[in-house]
């Protein structure tokens, strides 16, 4: 692989992680109840905001993950412990991610009542658990098969 292609798609990582931030802080204030709110009022008596806020940690630990294994790549460092540990921690944050996204499909669900229209946010949020199931289960395959290259590798390291 060139040395241009890792550092394009880091690129690429560092503007995904840049632009879900900025929709993060953006979004809030376009939603329908926080029209004409204050700050605090947004971003403080809001516990669905709050929990988003803190679920999203995953995400972007993830996108620091994707950021170091194509720092790997670029490198020639791709068969080794640490890019099969990048995997890991990029499996275990989808898989959370996964969870969190879970929990709250279940509190539309539970807390909404009819008060609100939820269709379009458990569409999404199926989407989005769909999308980090696939992202998980790529993952799983890419670890246990790089996880088998750096055994073979170590083991013919020991054996010359």
């Amino acid at each position: 692989m060139k040395k241009d292609s890792p550092v394009l798609l880091q690129v690429v990582t560092v503007l995904i992680g840049m632009s879900a931030l900025a929709f993060m802080l953006w979004e809030p204030h376009l939603e329908g109840r926080n029209v004409g709110a204050t700050l605090f009022e947004i971003y403080f008596k809001d516990p669905f905001l709050a929990y988003v806020y803190v679920s999203s940690i995953s995400f972007f630990v993830a996108l620091s993950e994707v950021y170091k294994l194509l720092g790997y790549v670029k490198h020639n460092k791709i068969f080794s412990p640490a890019a099969v540990k990048a995997l890991r921690i990029i499996k275990y944050c989808a898989r959370s991610l996964v969870g969190c996204i879970v929990a709250a499909e279940a509190y539309l669900f539970i807390f909404n009542r009819g008060n609100d229209d939820i269709a379009g946010g458990v569409f999404m949020g199926l989407l989005m658990i769909f999308v980090f199931g696939i992202i998980a289960i790529v993952a799983t395959m890419f670890e246990r098969l790089l996880q088998n290259a750096v055994d073979m590798k170590s083991k013919n390291d020991v054996t010359v």
